[in-house]
């Protein structure tokens, strides 16, 4: 019983953290054009901590639409030579910063947390699926490398959305998938 009290209690707080994630309030989705390397990923998802271990870093090529959409397309080359790819397609809502989307059946609340465009951004991403919400934030640089700095704060954030240490993860640097 007192598991699951526990198990309660923190799926609550990562569930009320989430709601409190604010976009910054000069959020500029043009900013966010171009091509984004994926260097930190964290996630409760069970998908995640099955496969963590194998991850590499990708890359994501962020399109803002005419309508201040965000189509996303990510890329990530596999051991085998071959190329894992995903898209979506972002819908602004009225918080500017904040962004929804529908992937692998499951409702996405996807949340700028804090970005500068030359450099980096962090986003913050609930899914629902049923009553089983998962949280993933990721870090993207311009580049393959950012500051250690950058790196703790990414931690920090994820521990303070209800993450744990070990489902923490900075890839490691990968080749990259040829354009599609």
């Amino acid at each position: 019983m007192v598991f699951l009290v526990t198990v309660l209690v923190a799926a609550l707080a990562s569930i009320r953290t989430s709601a409190e994630v604010i976009p910054p309030a000069d959020f500029n989705v043009q900013g966010m054009a171009g091509k984004w390397y994926l260097i930190g990923f964290a996630s409760n998802g069970q998908w995640f901590i099955q496969h963590r271990g194998s991850m590499k870093m990708g890359t994501a090529m962020l399109r803002p639409t005419a309508d201040g959409d965000l189509d996303i397309s990510y890329a990530s080359l596999k051991s085998d030579g071959t190329c894992w790819r995903m898209n979506n397609l972002a819908k602004k809502t009225d918080m500017p910063g904040r962004f929804t989307y529908t992937s692998w059946g499951n409702e996405n609340d996807m949340r700028v947390v804090d970005v500068k465009y030359d450099q980096y951004a962090l986003t913050h991403t609930v899914k629902t699926d049923g009553d089983h919400p998962t949280v993933v934030n990721k870090l993207y640089g311009r580049g393959v490398d950012l500051s250690p700095d950058l790196m703790e704060k990414f931690r920090q954030f994820s521990l303070e959305t209800g993450l744990r240490a070990e489902n923490i993860a900075f890839f490691p640097p990968n080749g990259e998938c040829t354009a599609a």
